[in-house]
């Protein structure tokens, strides 16, 4: 990694945010939407999910204190260690990794468990911001595209070992968003995104070069998506979970069946997590649902105006990741839930149950409240 020569800072500059109130009451009302959600959802197989949920938010006050307290710019002294731990913890699940579902994406330490890949996801972010702000004199050369782009390949890799494809694909996007706001040369990013495009035609042309790429199981939630299968394989199984997530919808209407009256989402698979939209679907309908994604836009918006304000390109990357991260989840787990992305295992920011994405979700916010305290207060 380049050595880390930031810029000076400009936080001795008047009229600073401090405590963004919007982003955080935002944050907030989706934490709490989010666990009487999953209190609604739950059924026989996630009748303490609740209860478990409560206990991981309190426990993620923790990581949210250290990324809401500790000086942005210490993670930027830091960076090369913290990369080479991102590593470790990455390289850690393949060795003595916990599975679930036909993945191993857990580690345990001790009582707590949780998962690198998510953890992986605002390091990436902290390594890559300063990395590219170490460079800002060459940040045109094809250098710095390839160093920028080998720092998150090798991530990458670890991760689809597990396998997640999600969130390789999110890392990969965040290399993207992060290369563009720095200023890396067009040439060179059109000629990663043609590689992308190349890269997945034959993964749905060539079984060899697909069987390298994903799994199985990967390729049936692709075809599912169509509304196909390959041979042996029910279009039915393919299509089950969305085709329960939009009997929901259905069911919701434009108003909703109310809190807690919802029936048909106790029989979608994994309601609780990655199809939890399809819960307030149901029970709010489309009404809720947009004044849901109203929220979400409040929450994107003050973090997009924490980027647009900030005169040091550091904090510049930091917010363009983490309104990445969480566009990235919104976007992928709305689109599969309503059936028109694969189901690629992506939760929901705030609502779905499962203590690291709640974690990650609550460290972002800590993070991103700490980066605009430190900027100037512009109009609402």
């Amino acid at each position: 990694m380049a050595a880390i020569t930031l810029r000076p800072t400009t936080e001795s500059r008047n009229e600073k945010v401090g405590l963004d109130w919007w982003l955080l009451c935002a944050a907030i009302f989706l934490a709490v939407f989010g666990v009487a959600e999953i209190f609604s959802a739950g059924n026989e197989q996630t009748a303490g999910d609740f209860k478990k949920q409560m206990g991981h938010i309190l426990l993620g006050l923790v990581p949210t204190s250290v990324f809401a307290f500790c000086h942005p710019r210490l993670w930027a002294k830091a960076a090369k260690y913290v990369y080479l731990v991102n590593l470790a913890m990455l390289a850690a699940v393949l060795a003595v990794g916990k599975g679930s579902n036909g993945a191993d994406r857990w580690l345990k330490l001790g009582p707590v468990q949780f998962q690198p890949s998510e953890l992986s996801k605002i390091l990436i972010v902290l390594t890559l911001a300063t990395f590219y702000a170490s460079r800002q004199d060459r940040i045109k050369s094809f250098s710095t595209f390839a160093l920028g782009f080998l720092h998150v390949f090798v991530p990458v890799l670890l991760i689809m070992e597990q396998p997640h494809l999600g969130a390789s694909l999110l890392i990969l996007c965040l290399w993207v968003a992060l290369s563009l706001v720095a200023g890396v040369s067009p040439k060179y990013m059109l000629i990663a995104v043609g590689s992308f495009v190349v890269l997945t035609t034959l993964v749905f042309k060539s079984p060899t070069v697909r069987g390298v790429i994903i799994k199985p199981y990967q390729w049936e939630r692709v075809l599912g998506m169509f509304g196909l299968s390959s041979k042996g394989k029910s279009v039915k199984d393919n299509q089950y979970q969305v085709q329960m997530a939009s009997y929901a919808f259905a069911n919701g209407g434009v108003a909703g069946t109310g809190y807690l009256k919802g029936e048909v989402k106790k029989q979608v698979p994994f309601v609780d997590t990655d199809f939890i939209f399809a819960a307030v679907g149901e029970e709010f309908g489309m009404m809720g649902c947009f004044v849901l994604l109203g929220v979400f836009a409040l929450l994107f918006y003050r973090i997009w105006l924490g980027m647009l304000s900030a005169a040091d390109l550091y904090y510049q990357l930091i917010m363009a990741g983490i309104l990445t991260i969480f566009g990235f989840h919104l976007i992928v787990n709305a689109g599969m839930v309503l059936g028109v992305l694969p189901v690629v295992g992506m939760w929901l920011p705030f609502l779905s149950y499962g203590g690291t994405a709640i974690w990650l979700c609550m460290s972002l916010v800590g993070l991103a409240l700490n980066v605009r305290a430190r900027e100037r207060s512009v109009l609402f």
